[in-house]
């Protein structure tokens, strides 16, 4: 932890004392990475040595270190069979630890990770997620999740492989963290880890799995609470390190979509590409065929080209164009004077209606957004699951349809506010009516067949 509430932490630290069998918990490590705020130094060990000794013990970093050097002194401290990782912000459920338990003690080369459920950052309520998809990511490494394959759901309490973890809470045999040499300890401060160590399983010869019987809740924050430690991009350090050792030719895709890789030295990487060649590793694309088959299908190293693409104007006032208006996640998105390239307008209104089905702005990686008739149009974080962001258009009759049936529903400006909503199809309405930049037609004819071919 670094500079964690104190509620938070202690939340964290409860939970996992009053759910867990006592006789499976050797010990909490809490690792203070030398945090600036004061009562998490003597109050916090005053406190941990009074109430929660001495299943709870502290370990104080001298520097601020990052969460992968953190977590390395943690296990380094650790007595257990089992390395469990949690961070500092989570709430075990009841029956948590049992279900991580039991894959390991029949494989000690796998690495079991619960269910993360969400805790809300205003409210601190607890709500269940979903029911489980696959970790996996994209080629500019942002994580993604695909669905589970044929027989996952056979049992629903049976663990399912999972190409890549979120990142933030497993179990790991201590045996087998330390035949892999835990974490790269080149990775700074945070970023690429998940991916590193999720590789270094299934390649080394170990195997990754979701848990549904295990739940565990985690705060995700409303704001980055801390700034650049570094002063530099040590994500991107992070993540050439892990493409440079353990992706073998497809690294060449993540630095396609990244410019900074060519110019970002990775560091001495002579120690891991030993460890790999020891371990006699498998190569990269062993795991996209084995363990992620579908991956390279849902996200493509090259983009496919989009069905259509740069501005969109009303048929109903030629002179108006969709605008991102510079908004945000859970903003509006509006109409505002079109501007002159029609293919290649500025950032705020390049709009692409990507292969995914969705449509994104330019500006900000984000998509049009809406859950039924009658809703104003907002941008959120696209998901690339269709769902709310599914669209098409209609070339023939320039409509722009909302949602996978196709259920009557459309892309409707309103002249007097510039404000655009959900509406149900009408043709006669000129303003639901849209001209694209650049329209595929060859790929709009073929929207089935294409399709079904990327996702």
């Amino acid at each position: 932890f670094y500079n964690e509430h104190w509620s938070a932490l202690l939340r964290t630290v409860y939970s996992v004392l009053n759910r867990s069998p006592p006789a499976l918990l050797k010990e909490i490590i809490l690792v203070n990475d030398h945090s600036t705020k004061p009562f998490l130094w003597t109050p916090l060990r005053e406190f941990v040595e009074s109430e929660l000794g001495p299943k709870v013990r502290l370990v104080d970093l001298p520097e601020r270190s990052g969460l992968i050097v953190a977590r390395m002194a943690g296990a380094r401290e650790a007595h257990g069979d089992v390395l469990i990782v949690l961070d500092s912000h989570t709430e075990v459920n009841t029956n948590w630890l049992p279900p991580l338990l039991e894959p390991i003690a029949e494989d000690y080369r796998t690495c079991v990770c619960p269910f993360i459920d969400v805790i809300a950052h205003d409210t601190f309520q607890y709500r269940s997620q979903d029911e489980g998809k696959r970790g996996a990511f994209d080629w500019k490494f942002y994580y993604k999740r695909l669905p589970l394959l044929p027989g996952d759901l056979d049992d629903p309490t049976k663990p399912f492989n999972s190409p890549v973890m979120a990142g933030g809470l497993f179990a790991i045999s201590a045996k087998f963290f330390w035949e892999l040499e835990g974490y790269d300890e080149g990775l700074d401060i945070w970023g690429g880890e998940q991916y590193e160590l999720s590789f270094k399983i299934w390649q080394c010869g170990g195997r990754l799995v979701d848990a549904p019987c295990s739940r565990v809740g985690h705060v995700y924050r409303g704001y980055a609470p801390f700034g650049n430690p570094r002063g530099v991009n040590f994500v991107v350090r992070n993540f050439k390190r892990v493409a440079e050792v353990w992706m073998d030719e497809y690294s060449q895709f993540l630095y396609e979509r990244n410019p900074q890789f060519a110019k970002t030295d990775p560091g001495d990487l002579a120690s891991q590409r030993e460890l790999r060649a020891r371990l006699r590793c498998k190569p990269f694309k062993w795991f996209l065929e084995v363990v992620a088959p579908d991956l390279l299908v849902r996200y493509p190293p090259r983009d496919p080209q989009p069905f259509a693409s740069g501005r969109v104007q009303s048929v109903a006032n030629p002179k108006l164009c969709l605008d991102s208006l510079n908004h945000q996640a859970k903003e509006p998105i509006g109409l505002y004077t079109c501007a002159a390239n029609k293919t290649h307008p500025q950032n705020n209104q390049f709009f692409t209606l990507s292969y995914h089905r969705d449509i994104r702005v330019r500006s900000n990686d984000k998509c049009l957004d809406a859950a039924k008739l009658g809703d104003e149009i907002v941008l959120f974080s696209c998901h690339e699951s269709q769902g709310n962001q599914m669209w098409r258009y209609d070339y023939e009759s320039k409509m722009i349809i909302h949602g996978k049936d196709h259920l009557g529903r459309c892309l409707e400006a309103d002249l007097s506010t510039n404000k655009l909503f959900i509406r149900s199809c009408d043709k006669d309405k000129p303003s639901q009516r849209w001209n694209w930049g650049y329209v595929n037609f060859v790929h709009l004819q073929n929207w089935d067949v294409y399709g079904a071919k990327f996702l």
